[in-house]
């Protein structure tokens, strides 16, 4: 199928057209695009009024952009506050652009695309939206909190009938942005446009990253809350995801007691993303209740598969539909450390590695708690059932993802025992999680038999230096040997392509960053690069060291909540 240019592919919102005078850079009329029912590879409005809809999702009658309290709406109008200074297109995904928004790669050549992108100018017949959600932080109720600097600027039906979302980050204050500036900086920007697409390829439920840019515009940040501040500069990535909706959408609604408007936003979000679901069902709220509590199971498990910590699991940043979104003070575990948590902001270490899973079943519970007023006493004593289940769906989805890694194969009594065991190796030797996985993935069992490690295998070598990896290893081969038709060529295969050679590591992202806040933009084209095949052998990240142990000054580096 051939490719669309700008003007091609979104003829019903206009995002850009041939001449820039379609593209207005103050606000046009007060209105807002309906959500009417183009086929695929069209484009529609915001979901805001019906026609097909099952319920109306009003947007906020005041349209001035100032920060307020906000009631009886989902959507704020917001406008992108454009750049002062020049702006750079740092990167793009072209998977993205060609696969999800059709979109012929060419057009990020043109100032239109980079006006857009970065919130310039927005497309003439689309009003750009701000969300209004509220949350729990770090285990509290913090109110109304909502889009402080990101701005829905399309929603997007490509030609395989998929919709998509459009928002940029970083672009400016809304209603929400409480005391923020309403952008970010491009340390963060960075990471965010790297790890949305690393775990799109490591298999994992991700929002999608199309572009970044970055700015000379000034940019002030106490990056670590120390009294520090820094000027540093302004960045905006644009995300794509199915849907922004989160726990904390729904919560608003509920503590501000506006229940009609929580039904038609639930109403909206079945019929629009939860098709399997009969919305004739009386039990539609607890089939919905259901299955996020089990895909919130698997997308922590799967989190957790890979060494991955979000650092900041607040209810607002859990997604409804239990993809992976917000990134911010995430980090890829090294060495193995159940109490391992990225975000130095994090005090109380409450959103450690080991705890995920335990803060995933407290947000359902908030979820629950929002959900109970759309609910009778039976519907009501049904969910306290499926949210005690989740630690069940955990277990067992953990268990599932670790045999794997271990390229085990049908059930074995002692397979929970295995991976109990080499966990617990791990934490007493400080093992690199990552490779002790991998380089187990590529070593033959006639090495391990003999207790043979070769020097390239460097995570297993410190592994090997505790006292009980001998005996490990020899249950491990036993293990193996009752793989029904294995061999083991096809169990280094099997193994190698589901444990990755490379992750987003921390110091990998700092020396992309610090090249980049000096216009050298290569370590970020050479992460994209290389992020795109984790499972795959690649000589340029062998010679950039990104499968050796992490250099000395790595130790010291520190992320926070601060972007």
């Amino acid at each position: 199928m051939r490719r669309r240019g700008l003007s091609g592919l979104l003829p019903c919102w206009a995002l850009l057209s041939a001449a820039s005078a379609c593209l207005p850079s103050a606000p046009g009329p007060g209105h807002c695009a309906s959500a009417g029912g183009w086929g695929p590879g069209s484009c529609r409005g915001p979901p805001l009024s019906s026609g097909s809809r099952p319920a109306a999702l009003p947007v906020d009658p005041v349209q001035e952009n100032y920060v307020r309290q906000v009631r009886d709406c989902i959507f704020s109008v917001a406008y992108p506050t454009p750049f002062k200074s020049r702006v750079l297109l740092v990167a793009i995904s072209k998977v993205v652009l060609e696969e999800i928004l059709d979109l012929d790669v060419s057009v990020t050549e043109t100032d239109d695309f980079l006006q857009l992108v970065s919130g310039g100018k927005v497309g003439f017949g689309f009003v750009p939206l701000a969300h209004r959600y509220g949350g729990h932080q770090f285990g509290s109720w913090a109110g109304q909190l909502g889009d402080g600097r990101a701005h829905m600027i399309g929603v997007y039906t490509n030609r395989y009938g998929e919709r998509w979302e459009l928002q940029l980050k970083g672009s400016g204050k809304t209603p929400y942005s409480r005391d923020g500036d309403g952008r970010a900086v491009l340390r963060s920007s960075v990471r965010e446009f790297l790890c949305s697409e690393a775990m799109h390829y490591l298999g994992i439920p991700t929002s999608r990253a199309a572009s970044l840019v970055v700015s000379d515009d000034d940019v002030w940040r106490d990056q670590f809350y120390n009294g520090n501040v820094k000027k540093e500069r302004g960045a905006v990535v644009l995300r794509v995801a199915k849907s922004w909706f989160r726990i904390g959408s729904l919560e608003i609604l509920a503590h501000s007691g506006e229940l009609d408007l929580q039904r038609s936003l639930l109403d909206f979000i079945i019929q629009e993303h939860f098709p399997s679901i009969s919305m004739n069902d009386s039990n539609r709220y607890l089939d919905f209740f259901s299955r996020v509590v089990s895909e919130t199971a698997n997308l922590i498990a799967l989190w957790m598969s890979v060494g991955f910590a979000h650092g900041v699991c607040n209810t607002d940043n859990f997604s409804l539909l239990s993809i992976t979104i917000d990134y911010g003070p995430f980090g890829f575990m090294e060495s193995y450390d159940p109490d391992f948590v990225p975000n130095t902001s994090d005090d109380e270490r409450r959103y450690k590695i080991g705890n995920q899973a335990n803060v995933g079943l407290f947000n359902l519970d908030k979820l629950l708690q929002a959900l109970k007023p759309l609910l009778d006493s039976r519907q009501k004593q049904l969910a306290f059932q499926i949210v005690e289940g989740y630690s069940s769906h955990y277990y067992l989805r953990f268990t599932e993802l670790f045999k794997a890694k271990l390229g085990f194969l049908g059930e074995g009594e002692d397979d929970h025992y295995l991976i109990a065991f080499l966990l617990r190796l791990m934490e007493d030797t400080k093992a690199d999680f990552t490779m002790t996985f991998r380089q187990l993935s590529e070593i033959t069992q006639d090495q391990l038999k003999e207790l043979h490690i070769p020097k390239e295998y460097w995570a297993l070598q410190d592994l090997a230096k505790h006292k009980f990896f001998s005996d490990w290893v020899t249950m491990y081969l036993l293990r193996l040997r009752r793989n029904k038709g294995d061999s083991d060529s096809r169990r280094r295969k099997r193994m190698t392509s589901i444990n990755p050679r490379y992750v987003l590591r921390n110091w990998m992202a700092e020396s992309a960053i610090r090249k980049a806040e000096m216009n050298d933009f290569s370590g970020v084209h050479l992460l994209q690069q290389v992020l795109q095949h984790p499972f795959q052998r690649q000589s340029v990240a062998e010679k950039a060291g990104y499968a050796l142990h992490p250099p000395t000054w790595a130790k010291d580096l520190k992320v926070s909540c601060s972007s």
